[in-house]
């Protein structure tokens, strides 16, 4: 079975795959280990669950800090990947390029949102993974890179405020879609992120004036 790199999956990442599927559909009570056991091509009942992890709980936990560390990689890439842009690509297009980057991320992790709103209050020290690992991460992004930009170098700004604003607007578009079925205002995407980059533009320092 092929992973999302398309190498072969080990028992254990079925599982932890397998078991977020479910959870995002059923809920996190509703999902029993058998379940998971059978969804991961395992003998549902035989317990081959338990020799890769001691409980379900612990299948949700290897889910939740397993997306968080790869958050932590992705965000290193893009960020890596969006610098080798920034002497060839003009402002607008990057700002571009960053909004579609969060809002692809934020959708990738649209089945773990699902077991986030329905599922993780009543485990606090795993919204405390999801907060630090996945959520401040995408924030932090958005400042570094921001402040990496040589057209914003003199602009003085709170740039952790403008990341809260930007990226939760990121944040808030697919959750909207998520929870309601459809878009905040029923705004098409491309309006969306052109809509982004328009805001982002207008935090550009003012020219000083001539003579």
């Amino acid at each position: 079975m092929p992973t999302r790199t398309g190498t072969t999956m080990t028992t254990r990442e079925r599982i932890i795959d397998e078991a977020l599927r479910l959870f995002a559909e059923r809920g996190y009570s509703a999902t029993s280990v058998a379940e998971i056991e059978a969804a991961a091509g395992l003998s549902p009942g035989a317990g081959g669950l338990y020799r890769h992890f001691k409980s379900k709980y612990e299948v949700l936990a290897a889910v939740i800090n397993e997306h968080a560390a790869r958050t932590r990689i992705q965000v290193a890439e893009s960020l890596a990947e969006l610098g080798d842009m920034e002497t060839s690509t003009d402002l607008e297009a990057r700002l571009s390029r960053v909004c579609r980057a969060g809002l692809a991320k934020v959708r990738e992790e649209s089945e773990l949102t699902r077991v986030f709103f329905r599922d993780l209050s009543q485990f606090p020290e795993l919204v405390t993974i999801v907060r630090e690992g996945l959520l401040q991460p995408m924030f932090d992004a958005i400042t570094t890179w921001f402040r990496a930009q040589p057209e914003y170098r003199d602009a003085e700004i709170d740039w952790n405020g403008i990341s809260a604003v930007l990226g939760g607007s990121v944040v808030h578009y697919r959750l909207f879609q998520e929870t309601v079925g459809e878009s905040p205002g029923r705004t098409e995407k491309d309006q969306f992120v052109d809509a982004w980059v328009r805001l982002a533009v207008g935090l550009l320092p003012s020219p000083a004036p001539v003579g």
